[in-house]
């Protein structure tokens, strides 16, 4: 079994148990080992599919500008939190593959394998909320149609992402390419860096 053939069906689970409420306040009930990678797997995709609401909900032209303003801070603070878990998830290859030897002539790829797993994360979400668009009852048949085209878009993308993460994977590996990883230097967040926050005149 691939990388992604184990990411994937978790990435669904999560939403789908997500949606068993809908709810951005209904704690995570996470099924897996606790710090296993299926359980930041799962947690990862938690995140991303609440974040995914919060967004919707923001978008609501009658917000109360109060509620947008503390959405807004708890979409930020998910941000942060997508990060660490991105970060938590390389931490898990680069110790993997720690006593791999690298080929001299070994590549770094642009991106690692967690910040792909993050692209294939979200893509599960698209997928889902485009499924629930093909299969509105109350949607015109243009509609449908149209958002059929962007599914199969969607699908045929889940696929090349796929075989590539797990391409990655296996180049790592065999020593062809060499993993590299940059924590995020989120300025905005950092009280050191924001001029906002330190009080720049």
């Amino acid at each position: 079994m691939t990388f992604t053939q184990k990411a994937y069906p978790i990435f669904e689970q999560s939403i789908v148990d997500y949606h068993k409420h809908d709810d951005v306040d209904f704690p995570i009930e996470n099924p897996f080992e606790e710090k296993s990678i299926e359980w930041y797997l799962y947690l990862k995709n938690w995140i991303d599919t609440v974040q995914w609401h919060l967004e919707d909900i923001i978008r609501d032209p009658q917000i109360d500008p109060v509620a947008a303003l503390a959405l807004k801070r708890r979409i930020d603070k998910s941000n942060q939190d997508r990060t660490d878990l991105v970060e938590m998830i390389d931490s898990y290859f680069l110790q993997k593959y720690q006593d791999v030897t690298v080929n001299q002539d070994a590549t770094i790829n642009t991106e690692s394998p967690a910040w792909a797993v993050d692209r294939l994360s979200i893509l599960a979400l698209k997928i889902f909320h485009m499924k629930e668009q093909v299969d509105r009852a109350d949607a015109a048949p243009e509609h449908v149609e149209k958002c059929q085209q962007k599914l199969n878009v969607l699908l045929e993308q889940q696929k090349d992402l796929s075989s590539a993460i797990d391409q990655l994977i296996a180049d790592i590996e065999a020593g062809k390419k060499y993993m590299k990883v940059y924590k995020q230097m989120k300025m905005y967040n950092d009280p050191a860096t924001n001029p906002v926050l330190y009080g720049k005149k």
